[in-house]
């Protein structure tokens, strides 16, 4: 090396001056020269090649060349990238650079030397591209060599090329195990500079970095880990570090991890809290476990542990046994977990349930809510009353309040506790209804679905700090949990004592939870004075009684308001539900089991909506073929209607014309009687017409209009009977749908304001005056009429023939054809009930209109729903685990604070 650092530095001339020093060394190579031309076989090269450089180092950059451009030895490789140099120096840049690139060599440094050299002339040129090409391969030929690494990283951040930058350090730190690149290539992550790198890229120097120093892995790897947190990296990186932990041996117990553990509880947290499906984090999840229980084992194991054992048990096959036994070990040795933080960590998750639970349209039990938010908020215990008769519970509660129970009694499970003031809440499943003590809500609600909250001043319940639930057998299952002590009254008196169904019954409450305290209670109903047979009998239950429950203490006590037994029996009861060392523990486990019973209810409620979807959807269709049935059967008698009620009134109509122009001629050739000889043949004619105008009138307003009022009056009566038929059709369609419903949505009415609008014409045209255009009806198309004028004029000149003329008209009026003259007066006459008889069909129509919309608006309605349910079961068939997986998620969460609420304790304790 120290040849190539003399020509490195351009100072290989000093070893031909040699101990010259005095003397310049011009002349001193200048004699030398001189020296080698006596040589039969001169070799000028190795001086040529000195005097360049010391014509370089006094800047006489031609003469440099010109020596070097001659040597031809092994120096020639060094003297061409010299050439280069001095034409860098003389900013002949071109030149230099093709002088570089000629140069052809094995040796590792001049090729080094000759990338540092084209790396300062194209960043001379501001070629960053080319330059940074250039600096790269100098650190991949040779990392080693003196300011390479430092030169690349400084030229890497100045151009913010941090990709390189952060292989650049990667690889230092792998190369040299050196404490500062890894720093370096820790700040670099930290500033964000790693986000588009692969995790996989990290894997040697993550690995390179836990040989060198267990906390510079820490470091490092927990600054990768926040570096991909936010990322779509995120799961590679997760897989590939725990992959990369399962390769480690992690056994030195001296050394306690202080970032990775921190990281891996939250991580886990993100991965189970539901915004993540099952399949989505299935395969990261046990090597993320194992991982967290192995950097935990020497300090808080619990957590870790407690999460394993928690996915063991929902995924058993996924965890191998002897970690399984491992865990289970670490966590009974390291019961390192407060009390006090099982508590808020139980809340918090049944919070969490309940949050999710309302944002999916599903609820959880408001009586649960009411009873944890009672465990969460207040340090009282709860003494558990029940037994077979619910009177006796009623009056226990009364002896408890000293007469301040509740106004009326019930069946249901009643909450007593003290209060400043009294106050009073019915709790059912679906709502919590504040009521007063009046007992209007004993009659609104079912009993057995109430939970009573009742608060009053109860003294003896505030000293103890005491609260007591009364809950008949029936309702045991759900709140015996929530007990610190059971009490289970028995009632007797002068003729009765404890059966064995009753003793079995308490057998079996105390089965469910063996190690809550117990006090059987002795409730004497009868009004009888004590007595020794009396006495007698009692000593015999309570040796029955402690043949089963040898460790219960016994009360007797009077069954009547006044007594204050059970106040004063009690205390000497309560020190056992005491146990201050157990409480927030118990505390903590009581509301972990509403948690699990809230989540086992969501996913019923899941099944049951599943089911609901598919019989609405039947119900539905059944509803659509009953709805489109009664529209078929509504268009068929709309039609029947129609054609019903139109031919009765053409009937009528056509039958009274038919009558008046069969009549008229008659009456009009009646008026033959209006003749007479003694009146002027014109004057006579103009009177018979308007005689015959006014008969024809006449006819019309005394017989006609009468006939045709009753016979419209008849249709009227009809036609509303047959409305009235559509209007009970309606009725019963309606009817028939809204039982099918099982609710009053179908409302099916006819438009009866049609009747209304019928009579109103009808009275109008039937009562009106007639009054008819004066008509000619004596005249007659032909001659008949104008010959009788001529001969009129005639007759009046010849007095001899005027009777025989006048006998002639009068036999010709009583015989002539009116047909035409009677059509024309009954057509202007039958006017009015044309025109009425034109919106007949409309109106009927109208009658209908509504329910027939009615009948669309809701088979268009239905088939919404229809088709509303049907998307929203296939999407829960589609997609189950969207609804499941949380739900999944927090039994896992539920059973990993049940795993660390026995840290500690007996190894079988959770099992």
């Amino acid at each position: 090396m120290n040849l190539e650092n003399q020509l490195i530095n351009k100072s290989y001339y000093t070893t031909i001056i040699e101990d010259n020093d005095n003397i310049h060394p011009i002349k001193v190579l200048s004699e030398k020269y001189m020296e080698e031309q006596q040589n039969e076989v001169s070799d000028f090269s190795d001086i040529r090649f000195a005097q360049g450089e010391v014509y370089y180092r006094h800047k006489d950059y031609e003469a440099a060349i010109f020596k070097w451009e001659n040597v031809s030895n092994e120096l020639k490789p060094w003297a061409q990238k010299n050439i280069g140099d001095a034409h860098l120096q003389l900013n002949l840049l071109a030149i230099a650079e093709e002088y570089y690139k000629a140069v052809e060599t094995d040796s590792s440094v001049l090729k080094t030397e000759l990338l540092m050299q084209l790396f300062i002339l194209y960043i001379k040129r501001s070629n960053y591209n080319l330059a940074s090409v250039s600096i790269k391969e100098a650190v991949d030929l040779y990392p080693g060599y003196p300011d390479v690494t430092a030169t690349a990283r400084s030229f890497f951040e100045e151009q913010a090329d941090w990709d390189a930058a952060v292989e650049l350090a990667a690889n230092e730190a792998v190369r040299t195990e050196s404490q500062s690149w890894f720093k370096v290539l820790e700040t670099y992550i930290d500033e964000g500079h790693a986000k588009n790198t692969a995790p996989r890229y990290f894997k040697e120097v993550i690995t390179a970095a836990f040989y060198v120093d267990r906390s510079r892995f820490d470091n490092l790897a927990a600054a990768l880990w926040n570096n991909y947190m936010h990322t779509g990296y995120y799961f590679q990186w997760l897989e590939e570090i725990n992959h990369i932990l399962l390769q480690l041996e992690l056994g030195d117990e001296d050394y306690i991890w202080k970032l990775l553990p921190g990281l891996y509880e939250e991580t886990y947290d993100v991965l189970i809290d539901g915004r993540y499906l099952i399949r989505e984090v299935f395969h990261l999840l046990p090597s993320h476990l194992t991982n967290w229980m192995r950097l935990t084992a020497n300090t808080d194991a619990s957590v870790s542990a407690s999460a394993l054992l928690a996915w063991s048990r929902i995924f058993p096959s996924n965890i191998d046994a002897s970690l399984i036994d491992e865990a289970e070990k670490c966590l009974f040795n390291h019961p390192s977990y407060r009390a006090a933080d099982g508590v808020m960590d139980a809340y918090k998750l049944f919070e969490a349930v309940k949050d999710w639970g309302e944002a999916h349209d599903t609820t959880v039990d408001e009586r649960i809510k009411w009873m944890v938010k009672d465990l969460i908020s207040t340090d009282t215990v709860h003494l558990l009353l029940t037994g077979k008769e619910v009177q006796i519970l009623h009056e226990l509660m009364e002896q408890i309040t000293e007469g301040q129970g509740l106004a009326y009694s019930h069946n249901g499970v009643t909450r007593l506790q003290d209060a400043e003031e009294a106050e009073l809440h019915a709790v059912t499943e679906t709502e919590a209804r504040y009521v007063d003590d009046s007992g209007g809500t004993s009659e609104e609600l079912p009993d057995e679905e109430i939970y009573f909250d009742y608060k009053t001043p109860a003294p003896f319940l505030r000293e103890n700090h005491l609260s007591m639930i009364t809950v008949p057998e029936k309702d045991i299952a759900m709140y015996l949990p929530m007990a610190d002590g059971l009490l289970f009254a028995f009632a007797f008196d002068s003729r009765t004592t404890i059966t064995d169904a009753e003793l079995d019954m308490a057998v079996k409450m105390r089965g469910q939870k063996p190690d809550l305290p117990m006090c059987i209670l002795l409730g004497n109903t009868s009004t009888a004075a004590s007595n020794q047979e009396q006495e007698g009998r009692i000593d015999i239950m309570k040796e029955k009684i402690h043949t089963f429950f040898p460790d219960a203490q016994i009360l007797t006590v009077p069954m009547n308001t006044e007594s204050s037994g059970l106040r004063s029996g009690l205390p000497t009861f309560l020190p056992a539900l005491k146990q201050d060392a157990n409480m927030e523990r118990e505390q903590a486990k009581k509301i972990l089991f509403y948690t699990e019973k809230s989540i086992q209810l969501l996913k019923e409620k899941r099944l049951e909506r599943e089911r609901i979807l598919i019989q609405n959807i039947k119900d539905n269709k059944e509803l659509v073929r009953k709805l489109e049935g009664a529209h078929g059967q509504l268009s068929d008698i709309q039609k029947n209607k129609v054609q019903a009620i139109t031919e009765s009134y053409n009937s009528i109509i056509n039958h009274l014309q038919e009558k008046m122009v069969k009549e008229i001629p008659g009456l009009l050739q009646s008026c033959s009687k209006y003749v007479r000889e003694d009146e002027d043949f014109e004057t006579m004619l103009r009177e018979l017409n308007e005689e015959m105008n006014k008969q024809v009138a006449h006819y019309f307003e005394e017989t006609a209009m009468p006939l045709f009022r009753s016979s419209m009056n008849r249709w009227m009566e009809e036609s509303e009977e047959e409305f009235k038929n559509s209007q009970i059709f309606l009725r019963k369609t309606a009817g028939n749908i809204n039982k099918f419903l099982g609710e009053e949505r179908l409302d099916l009415h006819g438009d009866m304001q049609i009747l209304e609008d019928w009579q109103r014409d009808v009275t109008r045209i039937t009562s009106r005056s007639v009054k008819l255009e004066k008509n000619d009806l004596v005249s007659h198309p032909g001659s008949s009429t104008i010959l009788f004028k001529g001969a009129g004029k005639l007759a009046g000149s010849i007095p001899q023939y005027r009777e025989r003329l006048y006998n002639k008209y009068k036999q010709y009026i009583e015989s002539k054809d009116y047909s035409e003259a009677a059509a024309s007066v009954t057509e202007m006459f039958m006017q009015q009930f044309e025109l009425f008889e034109k919106s007949l069909e409309r109106d009927i129509h109208l009658f209908f209109t509504e329910p027939e919309q009615e009948l669309k608006r809701t088979v268009s309605q239905t088939h919404k729903e229809i088709e509303e349910d049907e998307t929203s079961l296939r999407k829960m068939r589609e997609n189950p685990e969207e609804y499941e997986d949380p739900l999944t998620f927090f039994e896992l969460r539920l059973h990993q604070y049940k795993w660390m609420s026995v840290a500690g304790n007996s190894l079988y304790e959770y099992h």
